[in-house]
């Protein structure tokens, strides 16, 4: 499991508290610190791993808007957070600018909170599980709609993620690959593995060969199917 090192740079160490409580039910956030100003928050980002930084506007000594030029600076990887009772529109502009990936109005319920840290966290995961951008990834990211193209929800049993990586299996794969085959690489089982095929097959991302092996008994082979133009998400 992914473990993401969190920092929290909060100046009232209550709300610090409750947000590294919020973060202790969500599997693989792993809190390395708190900061309760700018300086400290440096300080721990330059001596410590940090993946995920949440953020709040009014800090002590400075600004938090104004530390994400530093943080930009020296630290261009890392993502933030941004948590605060900041509600002046240019905080939200540079906010933007800066490439905050969430801005949450204090004070932020557990749900709420909760639901922002799961989206990050299956943003983060898409982002390792592609090998190559591709249409249905930036549309992920950005939500563009196209016009006349309608987003398709994905049936029940099939999942983003372990859609994407079948995908590549079939696609990286040697000839036609068995449910069985795919099942193995990715970790699953058969009825999973085809579950996931039919549905490639049936968007027309895969197409299908019967063979028969050496008993005589049929087997369905998959294979990738290039395409001008991906359409399932």
């Amino acid at each position: 499991m992914d473990i993401i090192n969190v920092l929290i740079a909060e100046d009232d160490f209550r709300i610090a508290q409750i947000h590294e409580e919020y973060l202790s039910q969500i599997k693989g956030m792993n809190v390395i610190g708190k900061a309760l100003n700018a300086k400290e928050t440096m300080k721990l980002l330059s001596n410590q791993p940090v993946d995920l930084l949440l953020l709040d506007i009014y800090m002590p000594d400075q600004l938090g808007i104004e530390l994400l030029s530093e943080i930009r600076g020296k630290f261009p990887m890392l993502d933030v957070i941004l948590i605060t009772a900041a509600k002046d529109m240019e905080y939200l502009k540079k906010a933007l600018k800066f490439g905050v990936a969430f801005y949450l109005i204090k004070p932020v319920p557990m749900e709420v909170f909760i639901n922002t840290i799961e989206k990050y966290k299956k943003n983060r995961q898409v982002l390792n599980s592609v090998t190559e951008i591709n249409q249905n990834v930036i549309d992920y990211f950005f939500t563009v709609e196209n016009k006349g193209k309608q987003k398709v929800d994905f049936p029940s049993g099939i999942d983003y993620l372990t859609l994407e990586k079948v995908r590549n299996i079939l696609k990286n794969g040697e000839g036609g690959l068995t449910a069985d085959k795919v099942g193995e690489m990715m970790g699953a089982s058969r009825t999973t593995a085809r579950r996931y095929l039919e549905y490639l097959v049936s968007i027309d991302h895969a197409y299908v060969e019967q063979a028969y092996g050496v008993v005589g008994r049929p087997e369905r082979n998959y294979f990738y199917k290039e395409l001008q133009k991906e359409r399932y998400l």
